[in-house]
């Protein structure tokens, strides 16, 4: 080994020696101010959603000041998922929780409720909140059975493909965060502000582009576009389900040819996480053309926030009806 004998300081040639130790202290420096910064950004609200369409509302309202977890993504039925333990565990440390309900998660929710033994966000509690209760819930049956398949009594859960309703669930979230946290009230007033004045504007270019929609005949694979159609002014005039919940089988394939055979509607639709091979049957024997929308925000590659979701359906539409 060699010794640096000039005037340097000692530090100096120590690291000249050692060059290894000064690429160590930068590291350790590094790691130090990452920790700060880290310590800085912490989240003031803890926010657990059941979908992605909430996560990415929530993202618009409250930006910096929350962190955010999802119970689901855009390629999963979110009428059927596993109580997993870091859903859990997510669950737990959250402080607000925001689910579609009208009883969509009722297969899985009441489950992580129980094991998450968190009060603070049980239903009844400022720390809940259920989306469908703050829009006009469609399809209220008051007298359904199981014989009906995967129905819902208090009205079709699938509330968030009509931007209007967004906006009221963004009123009702903003609150709750308000209350939840209310050193950050002015962040939260501010956001949801100027969300809803581009909101507002986006929703009235999509109305303007879908107007030549108004009045077109929909098979939906399941119910889960009425808010769709009502906004829009489509017909739903069959589903590929016999029974709502229950897979197509061949014989409703069967009957939904006959009715349609000489292309009675105009689209076929289903979710990303549906099976192709029944809207695929029935578009390639009658010539009305299979359509996959995003049920929510990165149900496709182009539909990655809130408002490019809503322009992708309103695209996908209209090319599919070369409109």
């Amino acid at each position: 080994m060699q010794y640096d004998n000039d005037n340097r300081s000692g530090t100096t040639r120590l690291l000249a020696v050692f060059p290894t130790r000064k690429k160590l202290m930068k590291k350790i420096i590094l790691s130090f101010l990452l920790l700060m910064l880290t310590q800085l950004t912490h989240a003031d609200l803890n926010l657990f959603v059941c979908e992605p369409e909430w996560a990415a509302l929530a993202t618009e309202l409250g930006g910096d000041n929350i962190e955010v977890s999802s119970a689901t993504n855009a390629l999963q039925d979110p009428h059927y998922i596993q109580a997993r333990p870091s859903l859990i565990s997510k669950m737990g440390r959250a402080d607000l929780i925001v689910c579609s309900g009208a009883q969509l998660e009722i297969g899985w929710l009441p489950m992580l409720l129980r094991k998450a033994n968190n009060p603070d966000i049980l239903p009844g509690s400022p720390g809940f909140l259920e989306a469908s209760r703050y829009v006009k819930r469609l399809d209220v049956t008051l007298d359904s059975d199981r014989s009906q398949g995967d129905v819902h009594p208090q009205g079709n859960p699938h509330i968030q493909t009509n931007p209007h309703n967004m906006l009221l669930v963004a009123v009702a979230m903003t609150e709750r965060m308000v209350q939840l946290d209310a050193a950050n009230a002015d962040v939260y007033q501010q956001n949801l502000s100027s969300f809803h004045e581009r909101w507002t504007l986006a929703i009235a270019t999509w109305e303007k582009q879908a107007s030549v929609l108004r009045g077109k005949r929909v098979i939906a694979h399941h119910k889960s576009w009425r808010y769709l159609e009502d906004w829009l002014g489509l017909t739903e005039v069959a589903t590929l389900e016999p029974v709502s919940g229950i897979p197509p089988t061949a014989s409703h394939l069967a009957s939904l040819l006959n009715r349609f055979g000489d292309k009675g509607a105009d689209f076929i639709i289903r979710a990303p996480f549906q099976s192709e091979k029944a809207s695929n049957w029935l578009s390639e024997r009658t010539g009305i053309p299979a359509v996959l929308l995003p049920l929510t925000v990165g149900g496709t590659d182009e539909a990655s926030d809130l408002f490019k979701w809503f322009d992708d359906i309103i695209n996908r539409l209209l090319t599919a009806g070369d409109l």
